[in-house]
This record gives C-alpha cells, sequence and structure tokens, in this order.
C-alpha cells in the first residue's frame, strides 16, 4: 500500500474523529482504502506465517523426523 493511501486512510479517521461529518463519496473511499490494507496486510502476515520453520526436535509435531539425524 503506498504512503499517500494509509495518509489520506489517516486524514478521513481524523476529520471523523474531530466530528465532522464525511461525505458519501469519503466514506465509500474510507472503506475501499481499509479493505485494501488488510487485505494486503493478512496476505503479508500469512506469508511470513508459511516461511516459519519449527526447530524444538522435541516438538510433538516433527514426531515423523529420526532423531539424531
Amino acid at each position: 500500500m503506498l504512503k499517500n493511501e494509509i495518509d489520506r486512510i489517516n486524514e478521513l479517521a481524523h476529520k471523523k474523529k474531530r466530528g465532522e461529518a464525511l461525505s458519501e463519496e469519503e466514506l465509500i473511499e474510507q472503506a475501499h482504502l481499509r479493505k485494501k490494507f488488510l487485505d494486503e496486510f493478512r496476505a503479508s502476515f500469512i506469508q511470513q506465517l508459511e516461511n516459519i520453520e519449527i526447530v524444538d526436535p522435541d516438538d510433538p509435531r516433527l514426531k515423523n523426523r529420526k532423531k539424531g539425524s
């Protein structure tokens, strides 16, 4: 996600927090940007989880590995 998109998310959030009403277009834009951010965050997080390697030899999830090899 580009920095200007994150800045826009924050700008809309601050505007709403200050009590200013968001227009219908701004609400749609905010929802779209939030969805895009969350989709990219989830994809990145899943990728990180898939790259984790368990290294504890006593872990029962590694029972198929031969001990001592």
